[in-house]
């Protein structure tokens, strides 16, 4: 919804502006295909990118979700791109009417912003003073994910105040016992045979050999017919915590091969909520890494041919890992360290989600790049016009304001959502997502970008090395200028 929104807010904006500068409808939309189009195109295929990251996770929810959002913002850059300007063509001018009262009074069209215009000339001016303040304060902001603690939330996935949590902690409290067992599923010829139950009273023994590690009660069950064993194993620990995990270990590495291990005829798996938990962290941390280089990878490539520089795709990317930084530490400071907890409604548990904050950062990287490929398509556009570097970014960022806060508002209202309701999961997500949105809408647009652009000047866009190196997309791409 909210990207949907975002690439018609920049199409619309473009083509009031353009009508205002004086062009009829059908030219004002045919530069807005050229420069928001232009933006719209680069912006969607950086979020699928960015979600396509998910695929090399090899956990099957994930690509699920990467599935799911690249249809959608494709299907949102397909309309935005074709439906979109053929309503507005239908409509002409009607898309100025029903103004709201006293918001009206300020034309919608090619109103720069008095308030970024003058902050982003400050910082144009002073680029090193701005962007060292910004840059610490997101540092700041940051620190707090040095202490991230990826713990799964177990009980504490909802609030205590909730009924049945409250209930199942009480119950807990009364009657304490331990986690949900280790499910050892056996299958092969001969189950009930002397040489498997042979192997399960030795595994009975194996409960003082690793130090209670793992305990007693050892129960068997037969299902399918007697051609499924299922051996529940009870673990040491809460069941999600160091020392279950610790347990699961011994239990793979030590005390099944050495019982149904021996047993020829017969393989064995081991399920149950400690090895699900278990083995879904340790894949998504040892995929991680690649997906990380495979999302900034992509991504500099695609900006680098867009803009034709490297320095615009480094800049965006640094740029973006500090906001993604911040809202993670946000995240870690509110929700690990248990702040906001009434106000928010949750009960911290000491920990995050696992998988929160990758599927976070690829959602993220993606997202924010609405801002910037559309902020950059129109400094870029006006340096091509022939300002100067640091007047295409004053002009850039003042004319583009009114619409990208506009957008950066609907995207956090929309994550925002997220916080209100009771998995503590969903909440660190809105939060999360809320957060980086308007840091990266505010201090990263306001303060960084213009202070990285202002010290890079004319190199950001143009070298005759790069001209030389990158092909020359822009016979293309090229916006109108």
């Amino acid at each position: 919804m909210a990207v949907g929104i975002d690439y018609s807010l920049f199409y619309l904006r473009r083509t009031r502006e353009e009508r205002a500068a004086g062009h009829d409808t059908s030219e004002a939309l045919r530069i807005a295909a050229g420069t928001s189009g232009r933006a719209i195109l680069v912006s969607g295929l950086t979020v699928m990118i960015a979600m396509a990251g998910l695929f090399l996770t090899g956990i099957d929810v994930f690509a699920g979700i990467a599935i799911g959002t690249i249809i959608v913002v494709g299907v949102a850059v397909l309309g935005s791109l074709t439906f979109l300007p053929g309503i507005l063509s239908m409509f002409g001018k009607w898309t100025d009417r029903g103004r709201i009262p006293f918001l009206g009074k300020r034309r919608t069209a090619a109103g720069d912003s008095a308030f970024w215009r003058l902050l982003v000339r400050a910082v144009v001016r002073r680029p090193l003073a701005w962007g060292g303040v910004a840059t610490v304060v997101l540092l700041a902001l940051a620190a707090p994910v040095l202490s991230l603690h990826l713990e799964d939330a177990g009980i504490h996935e909802l609030p205590s105040s909730v009924p049945v949590v409250r209930n199942m902690i009480d119950i807990s409290d009364a009657f304490p016992g331990g986690p949900a067992p280790a499910e050892v599923v056996v299958t092969g010829s001969d189950l009930g045979g002397k040489a498997v139950s042979e192997a399960v009273a030795a595994l009975h023994g194996q409960v003082a050999a690793t130090h209670d590690a793992i305990r007693e009660p050892i129960t068997t069950a037969m299902f399918g017919h007697d051609q499924v064993l299922v051996v529940s194993v009870p673990l040491a620990g809460g069941g999600t915590d160091a020392a279950s995990n610790n347990a699961l270990a011994t239990l793979r590495d030590r005390a099944l091969p050495a019982t149904l291990g021996q047993v020829p005829g017969i393989s064995y798996s081991v399920a149950g909520l400690t090895a699900g938990n278990h083995d879904f962290d340790a894949q998504l941390s040892k995929t991680v890494p690649w997906v990380f280089l495979f999302v900034l990878g992509l991504a500099f490539l695609l900006l680098m041919a867009t803009f034709r520089s490297v320095y615009i795709p480094a800049l965006s990317i640094v740029l973006n890992l500090l906001s993604v930084g911040a809202a993670y530490g946000l995240m870690v400071l509110i929700f690990q360290d248990g702040h906001l907890q009434g106000p928010l409604g949750f009960t911290s548990y000491g920990g995050i989600t696992p998988w929160l904050p990758l599927f976070m950062f690829v959602l993220l990287f993606g997202l924010s790049m609405d801002y910037h490929v559309f902020i950059l398509s129109r400094i870029r556009e006006l340096w091509l016009g022939g300002a100067t570097a640091k007047g295409a970014v004053t002009d850039g960022i003042a004319r583009s304001a009114g619409v990208v806060t506009s957008a950066a508002v609907i995207m956090v209202a929309v994550f925002s959502i997220f916080a209100t309701l009771s998995l503590i999961e969903f909440k660190v997500f809105g939060v999360g997502m809320a957060a980086a949105v308007l840091i990266d809408a505010t201090v990263v647009r306001g303060v960084l970008l213009p202070a990285g652009l202002a010290l890079l000047g004319d190199r950001a866009w143009s070298s005759r090395r790069k001209r030389q190196a990158v092909p020359h997309v822009d016979k293309v791409l090229a916006p109108h200028a």
